[in-house]
């Protein structure tokens, strides 16, 4: 990937693959910005971020993890979903549906919500590393729904210095940050499958102003998706009610850094879940959740050099032939397209809908980027406002920039709204 800016930075951090030459990457970066007294701590937590989400450090040249540009986009921006796993396809309405699945909106409460959350990043190194999630919905009738959010990812603040004779001269901070924006448009086909679509704006600017073209990378992003909410039924005594949903996410063009760079994929995705809620009284929910993920990116394959084997690199193609290409072109053939898939379970139980307790597991294989973690959750409505935090533990030797980190979260509903439970229990009542 190349996310460092200057040519040559970018040559060793493309070059050096394994784990043997991982810091390699740092060495030669700090050997050019030496001049401009960037930090070493600085140096390598820039490098660490570009390479967190999908790329395992320990990984030899034999490494076959896909990645992506702009990972911050499978980051969980909300607790609630966080607290379960990181999924939410097929999850009860909320203000993030947003994120996991827009169909959700058709199925939620009638009026206006706002949402805000918050996620600390490599908290344990720096407090400037975050990011920021703003959602607002609307849903004027009962067929059709909006959505609108604004996702930032800060990369921290970066001083840089001059040297001149034995003084420090200070040239100012650069703040290196990537968004995106999106707008979604929901409408229900019938009184149980609604399907939706999103546009999204991507901005990835990591440049330096010093760099001859400062521009910021961009690229468009379409989401289609689709939710079932089915009938309550009658189970062991109890009312349930089964949730289905997919999304195909960030379908668009490669992101360009620069001219004479490389073409990065965007993270285009699948994710397909089902959900069972339990409805144990008029007062609590259970849910059951489960949810499949799988990037549409190429696998990478073998590449040589005057007929040396050098690594895995992925092919050159478009954004289209790579997400048909990405169903079966893994080197290791079925076996390892099923590696690629992720799953997570998630449970949440609900309680005079006022109080909420969340758990979930997340699981990735190891020879694909070996994210796995434990979570914990927790939500709390307030009169005015519901709030939610949750709580990651890694489970894989790989450390996870999330672990030990709270993140929150918190909806505002601007207009009265419906409890789900009541409208449960009085469906079946009918």
């Amino acid at each position: 990937m190349q996310l460092i800016t200057k040519n040559y930075c970018k040559y060793y951090c493309q070059k050096y693959s394994s784990i043997k030459d991982y810091y390699k990457k740092i060495h030669y970066l700090a050997l050019y910005t030496k001049r401009k007294q960037l930090s070493y701590r600085k140096i390598f937590i820039l490098i660490f971020i570009f390479f967190l989400i999908k790329i395992s450090i320990y990984s030899q040249n034999n490494s076959r993890v896909i990645t992506t540009g702009v990972p911050f986009l499978l980051i969980s921006p909300d607790a609630r979903s966080a607290g379960m796993g990181e999924l939410g396809v097929a999850t009860s309405p909320d203000i993030f549906s947003q994120q996991w699945n827009p169909s959700k909106y058709v199925f939620g409460d009638i009026g206006k919500k706002i949402g805000l959350s918050y996620t600390p990043y490599l908290s344990k190194l720096v407090n400037d590393i975050f990011l920021a999630n703003i959602t607002y919905s609307l849903k004027k009738n009962d067929r059709s729904a909006w959505g609108f959010s604004l996702k930032y990812f800060s990369l921290g603040d970066i001083q840089f210095n001059d040297l001149v004779g034995n003084t420090i001269v200070q040239q100012g901070i650069e703040r290196p940050n990537e968004l995106t924006f999106d707008a979604s448009y929901g409408l229900k086909l019938n009184q149980f499958f609604s399907m939706a679509i999103a546009a999204r704006y991507i901005r990835s600017d990591l440049k330096l102003s010093s760099d001859a073209d400062p521009t910021p990378a961009s690229s468009i992003g379409i989401d289609i998706s689709g939710f079932y909410s089915g009938k309550t039924f009658s189970f062991k005594k109890k009312t349930a009610r089964f949730r289905h949903g997919f999304n195909i996410s960030n379908i668009g063009p490669r992101l360009k850094y620069d001219e004479g760079g490389q073409k990065n994929f965007i993270p285009t995705n699948i994710k397909i879940g089902s959900s069972l809620d339990l409805i144990i009284d008029e007062v609590s929910v259970l849910s059951f959740n489960l949810e499949f993920n799988k990037l549409l990116v190429p696998s990478p394959i073998a590449t040589y050099k005057d007929g040396v084997f050098i690594g895995y690199q992925q092919p050159d193609v478009s954004f289209i032939k790579g997400i048909f290409d990405s169903f079966a072109d893994a080197p290791g053939g079925f076996s390892e397209e099923l590696k690629e898939i992720t799953w997570a379970f998630g449970l949440e139980y609900i309680f005079q809908k006022s109080f909420s307790l969340r758990t979930g597991y997340f699981n990735e294989s190891i020879e694909k980027g070996s994210r796995r973690f434990l979570t914990l959750g927790a939500g709390f409505d307030i009169d005015f406002a519901n709030i939610d935090i949750s709580y990651l533990f890694s489970t894989s030797k790989i450390r996870n920039p999330l672990e030990n980190t709270l993140r929150f979260s918190i909806a505002l509903p601007l207009s009265n709204q419906n409890t789900s439970i009541e409208e449960s229990v009085k469906e079946i009542n009918d």
